[in-house]
């Protein structure tokens, strides 16, 4: 190559590096973050108070996270107002993916039956993005409950109308429209009592003082391995494993295929970009499965719930539809 040759490519070569360079310039900030994410902090906003179940496998995300990130990633507490003050918080926050949030089932499939006006829109402010785990009720009653089956509560329940009762920490929490589509599914009318906490509740179930009340392995089970407490049937479709020997609800005489979970998941703001959302499902999922994870998993009575985003769609659909029925022909509202 001669040297008018080599000067031509030369400035050829430089001019495409310019063109390069400006092109990288004029990128989105947006499009230049994502390539990168995360880069800075993460926030993980949840409306759960410190300690339990909820709260521990939130600080278990965030600790894989970190790790995976090489970013801190920090669990933000903003329990109370029915779950309104952390979903504000976020709300708030940045929309790019470094504040993420933690909500339950209510939040995403019943409060918007339950609440006429709500302080958010589960269509527009939030990408529901995987759920964390699951966990399945129990039927509990006191350890020396005339109530030897569900067969024999559901009958007790239809030749006393109104009298038999049940109870639950606040109206419209999984506990207490669980219990409602019970009394759908059975055909019986029962009452429904109300307590401040939940371990006045499950002392009430003790005592004999409440026929029975839904409860997790987390809230009713120390109780229940006291021996003050007996888990007459699980709602569920099968035996739920740490459990074996608790029938389901369909084994004890109650509807085939009765079911009352708990759930939590990971949401993210709307719109974000495809590749952020994946990123952030892709590594919680790789955390979640980890055995350290799973063997806490155990400890709170939670199961995996692994699933895609459409199967997951399509299950809060589901949810959504069965508990706006049950609050609609119980005349259920929280405003």
């Amino acid at each position: 190559m001669n040297d008018t040759s080599t000067r031509k490519a030369t400035r050829r070569g430089a001019g495409l590096a310019t063109l390069a360079l400006a092109a990288a310039a004029l990128l989105p900030t947006t499009a230049l973050a994502q390539q990168a994410f995360p880069t800075k902090p993460v926030r993980i906003i949840t409306p759960f108070p410190v300690g339990g179940g909820p709260d521990g496998v939130a600080r278990l995300v965030a600790d894989k996270l970190s790790r995976a990130w090489g970013q801190p990633v920090v669990v933000e507490n903003r329990p109370g107002g029915n779950g309104f003050i952390a979903i504000d918080a976020f709300k708030r926050g940045a929309k790019d993916g470094h504040d993420i949030i933690v909500l339950d089932n209510v939040h995403l499939a019943a409060y918007p039956a339950l609440f006429k006006k709500l302080p958010y829109d589960t269509a527009k402010d939030f990408d529901a993005l995987l759920p964390l785990f699951k966990t399945y009720f129990f039927f509990t009653v006191a350890t020396n409950s005339k109530y030897k089956t569900i067969g024999d509560l559901i009958a007790d329940a239809k030749a006393n109308p109104g009298k038999l009762d049940y109870g639950s920490w606040s109206v419209g929490n999984p506990v207490h429209l669980g219990s409602e589509l019970f009394e759908s599914a059975t055909g019986t009318q029962m009452e429904h009592i109300v307590y401040k906490e939940t371990t006045q509740l499950y002392t009430s179930v003790a005592t004999g003082e409440l026929a029975f009340a839904l409860g997790s392995s987390a809230t009713a089970g120390p109780l229940q391995r006291a021996n003050k407490l007996r888990f007459l049937a699980a709602a569920a479709p099968q035996r739920v494993a740490a459990f074996p020997d608790v029938p389901t609800v369909g084994e004890s005489g109650g509807p085939k295929g009765f079911e009352v979970i708990g759930w939590n998941a990971i949401a993210v703001p709307k719109g974000l970009p495809a590749s952020v959302t994946e990123k952030i499902k892709r590594d919680i999922e790789k955390g979640l499965a980890e055995p350290d994870v799973l063997e806490k998993f155990k400890s709170f009575g939670y199961e995996p719930f692994p699933t895609t985003r459409p199967q997951f769609d399509e299950f809060v659909a589901s949810e959504t539809k069965r508990f706006t029925d049950v609050i609609r022909k119980a005349n259920v509202s929280l405003d």
